[in-house]
């Protein structure tokens, strides 16, 4: 089984279309693929709104898991409550937070207060994650992202250890932007171990918790 939860189109700064990320997600022999385009306050609703008619359509023909979601980036951190609220709202059905990585000047506080968000489902690349943030993720139920993305992947090794001896839950996304980014479960399984975990918890971020989210967001395989 392979679920990827983090990805771009040319909606934001990806180079396929939602519908042609689709197509090569299944026959890459992914389980389910989320769509989440880089959003803001003032492209929530365009983008929402159109990834879900790509999702909707992929849903019906090709019984494929599609799901809506919005990275909300480079947001206030004391925005993101409202922010994520809003997107739900607009039909997206998960919500991703860019949260600190090191190769990007994320506001700080994002993490934290990703973490704290009843409407937020990921925290993606956090960078230098700290115990708190870990903390409030596994007590909210926030999922911690171990990224494949250079550069944002550079925390990996810190987030995979203070999410696990918080008792988060992690997943392995791609960031994926263009059609060779696409994830398979050698390439996964590689980015699990390199962040240093174990093969039970391997087992977990790659097929448990990926199940759990889409439990999360009303999908049951």
């Amino acid at each position: 089984m392979l679920f990827d939860f983090h990805t771009h189109t040319t909606l934001s700064d990806g180079v396929l279309l939602p519908m042609e990320l689709i197509r090569r997600a299944i026959v890459a022999g992914y389980t389910a693929l989320g769509i989440s385009d880089h959003c803001s306050a003032s492209t929530m609703e365009r983008v929402t709104r159109e990834v879900k008619q790509d999702c909707e359509l992929a849903r019906r023909h090709w019984d494929f898991v599609a799901l809506t979601g919005v990275e909300l980036t480079h947001v206030p951190a004391e925005a993101i409550a409202d922010l994520a609220a809003q997107a739900k709202g607009f039909g997206a059905e998960y919500v991703v937070v860019h949260g600190e990585s090191p190769v990007e000047p994320v506001a700080a506080g994002t993490n934290l207060a990703a973490c704290r968000c009843a409407n937020v489902d990921i925290l993606a690349h956090p960078g230098l994650l700290s115990s708190e943030a870990a903390e409030e993720a596994a007590a909210n139920g926030v999922f911690i992202e171990l990224t494949c993305r250079q550069g944002h992947c550079l925390g990996n090794g810190l987030v995979a250890r203070v999410a696990a001896e918080a008792g988060a839950k992690m997943l392995v996304n791609t960031d994926a932007h263009a059609p060779d980014d696409l994830l398979s479960e050698k390439f996964a399984r590689t980015v699990a171990m390199g962040a240093g975990l174990q093969t039970e918890q391997i087992e977990r971020v790659l097929v448990e918790n990926p199940i759990a989210l889409l439990s999360r967001v009303g999908i049951e395989l």
